[in-house]
């Protein structure tokens, strides 16, 4: 008989984004969900719900005593056969849990050593691997004078953040003081370990592409390859990704190689992730490694073009299974999203009707009236709703995603504080 025990999902993220996660994972076994909120819309996918504070009140990060706690009180009544998140600030926590439990994922140590970017670079230095030189500083100062042994341009990003958030292009000196200041504010929103200093990095040159993986006993395996578009300079707001279910990356030896060799130096041995390269004229270089599935719904148009559930996957490794990574021909999926043309408050959404451009698959709002949305630097992820489109080749998909987000408009009343 096939094993019914539960699998226990950390925080469930916003319905917009991870509600098709939460959906696919519930058609391969049954779900707990540990939540800050009792279950609204996640009740069609759980079996139960145990609602206790994800984040700490006064620091807002995760409270890792308290969610071991609640994780064996269901795993004493309910049995737990795996546990898993998708939410960036969880994943330590989340890590914590499978090894207090003894099940099968990330290691703490393995999970911190993709949330800390600063920890990644040393263990892929360690390795000998290819990524940007990067140092870690404390002060505007010293990250002047890294900057200057690098050459510009530089990127200036925090430690623990993720999306983009606070990343910070600076193409001279004049730009350096702003761009760490904006990265090292960044660092106060998240996790106390990462808080204070920034890393400053050499630019590479190059496209920049995200994997997503499955490692199962050790062995790495790719199965979704975005290719990303990036607006709002000097910032890394990401207004798009493309995939394409046949892309080459997937099997490219290099590539792979770099892959492998980069999830072994951070200690991943079980799980997914969410990997970020630049193809530069010295080969694939990596970005980051996150303890996660990507973002963005970068998972959910991977499904559209290649047929692999990304929600069935983060289970089957969950549980320490084999995860079924077969692929079929979906042609080239994309998204792109819209952003306001100024700060303000959406007062309405214009979305393209069915039909209205060839390959248009979906067109949804992403926030409700009277949501402010604020343009990088004083907001990030600064979108009012996305559009995806499918068509035969990556050129044609780019089109017609063009063609749809220029159908798509919002009503802005500007604020001012």
């Amino acid at each position: 008989m096939e094993d019914q025990r539960t699998v226990l999902v950390v925080g469930s993220g916003g319905r917009q984004y991870r509600e098709y996660l939460l959906a696919s994972a519930a058609r391969r076994r049954p779900l707990w969900l540990l939540d800050s909120a009792p279950p609204t819309w996640q009740a069609a996918y759980v079996r139960g719900a145990t609602v206790v504070p994800l984040l700490d009140e006064d620091r807002l990060v995760p409270d890792r005593d308290l969610l071991v706690k609640a994780a064996h009180e269901i795993h004493a009544e309910h049995g737990v056969a795996g546990v898993f998140t998708y939410d960036e600030t969880l994943v330590t926590a989340t890590a914590h849990i499978a090894e207090s439990l003894g099940l099968p994922g990330f290691t703490a140590d393995g999970a911190d050593a993709c949330r800390n970017k600063h920890r990644t670079r040393t263990a892929l230095t360690a390795a000998g691997l290819p990524q940007p030189r990067f140092a870690y500083v404390l002060t505007p100062e010293a990250a002047a004078e890294a900057a200057e042994a690098f050459g510009y341009p530089v990127v200036v990003k925090p430690r623990g953040a993720g999306a983009s958030i606070g990343v910070v292009k600076a193409d001279g000196p004049g730009d350096l003081a702003a761009a760490f200041m904006i990265a090292e504010t960044a660092t106060h929103g998240g996790a106390p370990a990462y808080e204070g200093g920034v890393l400053v990095e050499e630019y590479l040159e190059g496209p920049e592409f995200s994997i997503d993986g499955a490692v199962h006993g050790g062995r790495y395996e790719p199965f979704v390859v975005a290719r990303k578009r990036i607006g709002f300079p000097p910032y890394f707001e990401e207004t798009g990704h493309t995939v394409t279910a046949v892309d080459p990356l997937l099997d490219d030896p290099e590539v792979r190689g770099v892959l492998e060799a980069a999830h072994r130096a951070v200690g991943v041995r079980d799980g997914i992730t969410h990997t970020e390269i630049r193809l530069t004229g010295r080969g694939p270089c990596v970005i980051e490694i996150n303890a996660r599935l990507g973002g963005d719904l970068i998972p959910y148009v991977g499904m559209l073009a290649t047929g692999v559930d990304p929600g069935r996957v983060a289970v089957e490794l969950a549980v320490g299974a084999a995860p079924a990574l077969e692929r079929h021909d979906g042609g080239t999926v994309g998204i792109r999203f819209a952003n306001p043309d100024r700060d303000g408050r959406i007062t309405g959404v214009r979305l393209p009707e069915p039909g209205a451009v060839p390959g248009l698959v979906e067109a949804k709002a992403l926030v409700a009236p009277g949501a402010v949305v604020r343009l990088p630097p004083r907001g990030f992820l600064s979108r009012y709703a996305y559009v995806i489109c499918r068509a035969a080749t990556p050129e044609a998909c780019d089109a017609a995603l063009a063609e749809a987000v220029a159908l798509t408009s919002a009503d802005v009343d500007p604020v001012t504080d």
